[in-house]
């Protein structure tokens, strides 16, 4: 990762759950790292997380909307790890143009602005596995048929379609990772607009119950945020790369019912319980997933290095000591 030392880095959603912990490794690498983040309170941006590099790196309350503002900020950097969007499946069904002004508008407007002012960058754009819709077969590659089930899916695909666009025409060097279920320090746990299992970290260190909905018995993947940060960098640092789209994912699946059972007995307490999918959930709700990520591990080496239960017990550490600064 020698290729960060002294480059000029710029993170949106910068002080959010990955791009806070993105920005960390990036600064111990010897980057010059920019933050961008509008601090909305319904997205999850939060200034702890980055508690102790306030003098390590620079930051801009800024929204990716505005298009003159990412103009200048684009200047002179010399990768983007373009991470802002709206991240909440329902609220992007009750809110759709919000949605689709933060996930599609914007990235048209950064890579425009990319091809104005900078159009020698590298950009790491993070989208999302939902954009598959409910898997005709597991795990699912990156052939697999994509059919969203909500708006947040299509206007994802739209973001990550326009990246491989401006690569493959005005050659601005562009990659996307499908994340899947990303957890650990820092994410959202006040409610399930990032992820579900935030809000379960939260119910657990409360002693309230984790609500599981339905059976419980739906398969996910999951993946750390360290892993997820590595997979960040060896794409923007790698030429293979270029114009890619890899799916993130874990050979290590589990079912919700069995995660939460996990969780309770990592705790020695605390309990679960079984309740009927919320109407605009169960509207939306995937069934079973996890991913393929043989792409990834073949072309660039990436492979996750923390197992499920070392990254709760990380997690679940982290909360008890810090839950102060997450819970409101």
């Amino acid at each position: 990762m020698n290729i960060y030392q002294g480059r000029k880095i710029l993170i949106t959603g910068g002080l959010g759950f990955i791009g806070s912990n993105l920005a960390r490794e990036l600064v111990t690498l010897g980057a010059e790292v920019t933050l961008v983040d509008n601090l909305w309170p319904d997205y999850g941006g939060n200034p702890f997380n980055i508690q102790g590099l306030e003098n390590r790196l620079t930051v801009n309350i800024s929204d990716v909307r505005d298009s003159h503002a990412m103009e200048y900020l684009l200047k002179g950097k010399d990768f983007l790890f373009n991470l802002a969007g709206q991240t909440s499946h329902v609220d992007s069904m009750n809110q759709p143009h919000v949605d689709l002004e933060i996930n599609t508008i914007a990235q048209l407007s950064i890579l425009e602005a990319c091809r104005g002012v900078n159009p020698d960058i590298t950009v790491v754009f993070a989208s999302t596995r939902q954009l598959y819709g409910k898997p005709d077969y597991l795990p699912v590659d990156e052939t697999h048929p994509v059919r969203p089930v909500d708006v947040n899916g299509i206007n994802k695909l739209a973001g990550e379609w326009y990246h491989i666009l401006y690569n493959n025409v005005y050659q601005i060097k562009a990659t996307v990772l499908r994340l899947t279920n990303t957890y650990g320090p820092g994410m959202r746990v006040k409610d399930a607009r990032q992820t579900f299992l935030g809000t379960w970290i939260k119910s657990l260190i409360d002693g309230q119950p984790i609500k599981v909905y339905g059976t419980g018995n739906q398969l996910r993947d999951f993946n750390y945020v360290d892993d997820c940060v590595a997979a960040l960098l060896l794409a923007g640092s790698s030429d293979v790369a270029r114009g890619k789209v890899y799916n993130l994912g874990s050979e290590e699946v589990t079912s919700l019912k069995d995660l939460a059972h996990i969780m309770v007995e990592m705790d020695q307490g605390g309990s679960v319980a079984f309740v009927p999918f919320p109407p605009e959930r169960k509207a939306i709700d995937i069934g079973d997933y996890y991913g393929d990520f043989g792409l990834i591990r073949k072309e660039l080496g990436w492979e996750p290095s923390v197992s499920l239960r070392q990254g709760l017990e990380r997690t679940l550490q982290y909360f008890r000591q810090n839950r102060s600064h997450y819970w409101s």
